[in-house]
C-alpha cells in the first residue's frame, strides 16, 4: 500500500516529467518557428536579389530597345483596322531608314529627324482609306506593362517609344520593338539581337528567369506607385 509520502513523491515526479515535456515541446515549437522564419527570410532575400539583378537587366534592355506604340482613334472595328494599316506603313518606312543603324542612339537620332516624314506617311495611309484623322508622332519615355510576344517577352518598365497617336488615341493600342527590328521576330532574330543574360530573361528559359521576371514586375509596380504618390 502506497504511503502519503510515496504518493507525493510520485506526484512530484509526474509534474517534473510533464514540465519537462512542455519545455521540450516549447523548444521544438520555437525551433520550428525559427526555421520557418529563416526560410522566409532566405526566400525574401532570394526574391530581392533576383529583383535587383532583373531590374538592372531591364534597365540595360531599355538602353538598347526602342518600342513602337500605335494608338487607335477608338475601339470601333474601322478604327482598329486603320491602326493596323498605319502600323504596317510605319514599319515599311522605318525598315530602310534603320537598316544600318549602329545602335540605340543612332536609331533615336534617325527617328527624330524623320518624325515629320513618318507622320505624313501615316496621314497618307489614312487618307487612302477615306479617314481624315490627325496624326501625331513622338519619341518619349513611356511606362509599359509586361508584354508577351511570340518569341520573347519584355519586362515591365520604362522604354523609349516611337508613339503614333491617331485621332483621339483612345482605342486599343499595338506594341512591338522597332529597334532592334523585332516586330514579328522569329526566335532566331531574338537570339541574334541580345547577349545571353538578357536573352535568358526575355525568353524566360527557366524557373530562375521566371522568378526574376516576376520580381522586376513587382518592383516596377512599386516604382510607379512611389512616383505617382
Amino acid at each position: 500500500m502506497m504511503t502519503a509520502h510515496g504518493f507525493q513523491r510520485r506526484r512530484r515526479l509526474s509534474r517534473r516529467i510533464t514540465g519537462g515535456w512542455r519545455r521540450l515541446s516549447r523548444r521544438i515549437t520555437s525551433g520550428r518557428r525559427d526555421l520557418f522564419a529563416a526560410g522566409l527570410l532566405f526566400l525574401l532575400a532570394l526574391f530581392l536579389n533576383s529583383g535587383g539583378v532583373a531590374l538592372r537587366t531591364q534597365e540595360t534592355l531599355s538602353e538598347k530597345i526602342i518600342r513602337l506604340h500605335v494608338l487607335a482613334n477608338s475601339d470601333s472595328p474601322l478604327d482598329q483596322s486603320l491602326k493596323l494599316r498605319v502600323r504596317d506603313r510605319i514599319l515599311t518606312e522605318t525598315a530602310p531608314l534603320l537598316s544600318d543603324a549602329r545602335d540605340h542612339v543612332d536609331t533615336e537620332r534617325r527617328l527624330r529627324e524623320n518624325l515629320p516624314l513618318l507622320a505624313d506617311a501615316a496621314r497618307e495611309t489614312l487618307a487612302t482609306y477615306g479617314a481624315a484623322y490627325p496624326v501625331t508622332l513622338e519619341l518619349r519615355e513611356t511606362d509599359f506593362p509586361t508584354r508577351d510576344y511570340d518569341a520573347f517577352s519584355l519586362p515591365a518598365g520604362r522604354y523609349l517609344a516611337l508613339r503614333v497617336l491617331i485621332g483621339d488615341a483612345a482605342g486599343k493600342n499595338w506594341w512591338c520593338v522597332v529597334f532592334p527590328p523585332l516586330c514579328g521576330a522569329s526566335a532566331e532574330g531574338v537570339t541574334d539581337a541580345f547577349p545571353a543574360d538578357e536573352l535568358a530573361l526575355i525568353t524566360r528559359r527557366d524557373a530562375a528567369c521566371t522568378l526574376k521576371f516576376r520580381a522586376v514586375e513587382y518592383w516596377e509596380r512599386v516604382r510607379q506607385r512611389w512616383f505617382a504618390g
